[in-house]
């Protein structure tokens, strides 16, 4: 059993900043890809960032040149560094991992249970 655990959100004005932490933890042989999406009120869950265990990253052109993707693959960590928040930001941050518990089984998809950012304008 592998679970993600979210950390990080809250309320901010908007121009500042928050910083989000999903450490995934269980039965894990190797953590491949990682990533952030959200879904704001009324809307569909849409990606925000993604990082590959070799540390390419992509985001969403909404969120470029304000939020940054890191991970820690010793500890399994996935972070997303939120800067300029803007109101449109606001929304349920969801953690998403692709994760391998054996070398002999492919990656499976996992989610985390959502942390709430919200930026007041």
């Amino acid at each position: 059993q592998v679970q993600l655990v979210e950390s990080g959100g809250g309320l901010v004005q908007a121009g500042g900043s928050l910083r989000l932490s999903c450490a995934a933890s269980g039965s894990i042989f190797r953590v491949d890809a990682m990533g952030w999406y959200r879904q704001g009120p009324g809307k569909q869950r849409e990606l925000v960032a993604t990082i590959t265990s070799g540390g390419y990253t992509n985001y969403a052109d909404s969120v470029k040149g304000r939020f940054t993707i890191s991970r820690d693959n010793a500890k399994n960590t996935v972070y997303l560094q939120m800067n300029n928040l803007k109101p449109e930001d606001t929304a349920v941050y969801y953690c998403n991992a692709n994760v391998r518990i054996s070398r002999f089984r492919g990656p499976n998809e996992y989610w985390g249970q959502g942390t709430q950012v919200t930026v007041s304008s």
